[in-house]
């Protein structure tokens, strides 16, 4: 009867070890407490995303935030520094933004055409213009 006893503790202690066991595997969801806004995590995704576009088309890290004066400045230099490590490990070249080339170009053949305006109205007006 006393080499039983032993076994009979044992036995409780064991079972009673994996029912705490078995309790304790449910507390691992520690996301269903701590609740995450979702509008704060797609502000905060845009802003990286900003910031590794902003390094691809090769401004520097103060115009991106002076162009995006919103968005979460830790965000956007975490997408910036991401994207300049990916530019150097593949080698990658900075991409200039059409939109910038387009103005510079609609700028310039502005320019022309007023200096062509302003040639032709100053040859006007001085008579090397006008037909006899």
């Amino acid at each position: 009867m006393l080499s039983r006893i032993p076994t009979t503790l044992s036995k409780i202690v064991i079972l009673s070890a994996l029912a705490c066991a078995s309790l304790l595997l449910g507390c691992d969801k520690p996301e269903a407490t701590t609740q995450v806004d979702p509008e704060v995590v797609a502000k905060e995704n845009d802003a990286r995303a900003t910031g590794s576009a902003c390094r691809q088309a090769g401004r520097a890290l103060e115009d991106c935030y002076s162009m995006n004066p919103t968005a979460p400045r830790a965000a956007v230099f975490s997408g910036w520094k991401d994207m300049n490590d990916y530019m150097r490990e593949n080698k990658m070249e900075v991409v200039k933004p059409e939109a910038e080339m387009a103005k510079a170009a609609g700028a310039s053949s502005a320019s022309a055409t007023d200096e062509a305006a302003s040639a032709s109205a100053s040859s006007s007006a001085s008579g090397k213009g006008k037909k006899k």
